[in-house]
């Protein structure tokens, strides 16, 4: 997940300095799911509403942890993107509901990133999809769940990488 997302970034123009940052930002992007029981994050099954609604403070609880990490300013970049990685660019996401350019970009980069990577790996409660079908999903979400321009990226690095584009 990491590496799409450097890879995102690297083709969306982000200097060498940003493209280390979002690595350690995506490494950290689901420290706070220690925060979350594992009753809960490993269910075989269906969540119930409370049980989602834990699930949904992971990135509150991640920002929590590195806040209390010294020193503080080292800890500062990631904090944008821990805590924004579930935003949706049409502002339905969480945990703040924001939308479009307000979403850090470090958030809008992982989101992406995070999305194929849960799309394509197992779960305890589901098989992993083909990468093929998790690529048609980011497509079709371009501009409401994720934003367009990094969905773009990743969809033609995927295409370029599998030999359907040059």
């Amino acid at each position: 997940m990491a590496e799409y997302s450097v890879l995102i970034g690297r083709k969306g123009g982000l200097s060498e300095t940003d493209l280390d940052l979002l690595r350690k930002t995506a490494l950290l992007h689901d420290i706070g799911k220690i925060g979350v029981p594992d009753a809960v994050l490993l269910k075989d099954g269906k969540l119930t509403d409370e049980e989602f609604d834990l699930i949904k403070m992971h990135p509150v609880m991640g920002e929590s942890i590195l806040r209390r990490v010294e020193p503080a300013y080292a800890m500062a970049p990631y904090l944008p993107g821990v805590r924004s990685h579930h935003e949706r660019y049409d502002g339905n996401g969480y945990p703040d509901q924001l939308a479009g350019e307000d979403i850090p970009l470090f958030g809008r980069i992982i989101a992406v990133a995070d999305a194929f990577d849960a799309m394509t790996s197992d779960r305890p409660y589901r098989k992993g999809m083909k990468e093929e079908k998790a690529v048609t999903i980011l497509e079709e979400g371009k501009g409401t769940q994720w934003d367009s321009h990094f969905a773009e990226i990743f969809v033609q690095e995927w295409r370029r990488n599998k030999g359907i584009i040059s």
